[in-house]
């Protein structure tokens, strides 16, 4: 199953954009990322170690360095090796090592030890690129920032929620149609939606509380009516 289908998806109206994230509301009243964290600059570190790694294999990580070292000063004392001894179940962990020992060394000396609030400083940091520092932004301070990543480009080009053809297009649509009520929370509500419900392969449509305002040609072969019929009145009900 294709992550976009070949026929053509129609875009959300207003009406359908609202029932959409009213629903992932109810659904999920207080969502938040699957990476644990205590502290900005925790979630910095595991945002980092997550690129092209699951949040699993991050949080089995993290487990065992943060009680020894979460704070700048404190990781960066551990060395690149030595950073390396706690990651090294994580894809890719030479060099996320090495680019978490330079962004310390940044925060130390530059930012007195705390994750900078902007855009501009996070993505200067090495290894964090515009969606670690929207994830950063959102998750941490609470900015209305959509960090795009391959479940949130999917479901919003299958949906017809935010069509694009790249990662940034994604973005800057979610951005424009999104309500301000639910911005703060949407890029946990779409993430967890596409992680468990809208899945690239064989998507979940008979469980899918938004099958009914979703506009991908090819719900209703896969059971999206099951959901209709049964689940959504009874979460709309609520």
């Amino acid at each position: 199953m294709s992550t976009v289908t070949s026929k053509p998806v129609k875009k959300m109206n207003k009406k359908q954009v609202y029932t959409f994230f009213e629903r992932l509301r109810q659904q999920r009243p207080h969502p938040t990322t699957e990476l644990r964290f205590s502290s900005p600059f925790e979630l910095l570190v595991a945002v980092t170690l997550s690129a092209q790694a699951t949040d699993v294999s991050v949080n089995k990580a993290t487990d065992k360095l943060f009680p020894v070292a979460n704070t700048p000063e404190a990781i960066y004392a551990l060395g690149v090796e030595g950073l390396k001894a706690y990651i090294k179940t994580i894809g890719l962990y030479n060099a996320k090592a090495e680019n978490v020992i330079k962004a310390c060394k940044i925060l130390i000396e530059q930012h007195n030890g705390q994750v900078p609030e902007t855009r501009a400083e996070l993505e200067a940091l090495p290894g964090v690129g515009r969606k670690t520092a929207n994830v950063v932004l959102n998750t941490a301070f609470g900015q209305p920032t959509m960090a795009v990543d391959t479940h949130i480009f999917r479901v919003g080009n299958r949906t017809g929620l935010a069509p694009g053809k790249n990662v940034l297009e994604v973005e800057q649509q979610l951005l424009k149609v999104i309500p301000k009520e639910f911005i703060v929370d949407a890029h946990h509500w779409l993430i967890l939606h596409g992680r468990y419900t809208c899945i690239a392969r064989k998507p979940k449509c008979f469980e899918c509380v938004v099958a009914d305002v979703c506009n991908w040609p090819d719900r209703y072969a896969l059971g999206a009516e099951q959901a209709i019929t049964t689940l959504i009145p009874q979460l709309s009900d609520k």
